[in-house]
């Protein structure tokens, strides 16, 4: 079978072309967020795979979750998922969607990972160092991870840095054991 995330590209795709020809970039964004949302969640999930509940059913639950949020042509997304059995890749079609606009607009997520708390300025510093190493504006989420000790793992596109004491320890071992 085929991975999600094939399936799910051209959907993200054809919202993406839809969004950046209407100049809709973020509203799509935010529209796909809310579908995911509702997608993933435990009692809409139990309905998706319930054969009990018609193509129909599924369809106007999801209308009437959305409510004022879905234009005409968000419910046209919801309705072509729904017949076509592939509402359940709303969440890969949202992400495929994310990394295609972020692309779009030049923009890269990283994502720091540190045994502490990190600083807005030490966060600015490593956004203006990513920028020039990488050409592109830079976002930047944190998370905490007490595990590693000291230092961070940064991670932008498929760059990864691992800065952390964990990690050093992890390639001192495999060195010394060879």
């Amino acid at each position: 079978m085929a991975e999600k995330s094939t399936i799910a590209r051209p959907y993200a795709l054809a919202v993406f072309s839809l969004a950046e020809e209407q100049q809709q970039l973020p509203q799509w964004t935010e529209i796909l967020a809310l579908l995911a949302a509702i997608s993933e969640d435990p009692a809409m999930t139990a309905m998706i795979g319930n054969p009990r509940v018609s193509q129909s059913q599924l369809r106007n639950l999801f209308y009437e979750v959305g409510g004022e949020h879905f234009d005409d042509k968000a419910k046209s997304l919801v309705s072509v998922l729904v017949e076509n059995g592939r509402i359940a890749l709303l969440p890969e079609i949202a992400s495929l969607y994310e990394r295609y606009r972020a692309e779009a607009e030049n923009i890269v997520q990283a994502e720091i990972i540190s045994a502490y708390v990190v600083s807005p300025e030490q966060q600015e510093t490593i956004a203006a160092a990513l920028n020039a190493r990488l050409g592109r504006e830079v976002t930047i989420t944190c998370r905490v991870d007490e595990t590693l000790v000291g230092g961070a793992i940064i991670r932008a596109g498929d760059m990864v840095i691992d800065g952390s004491v964990t990690g050093h320890l992890g390639r001192l071992s495999t060195a010394l054991s060879q």
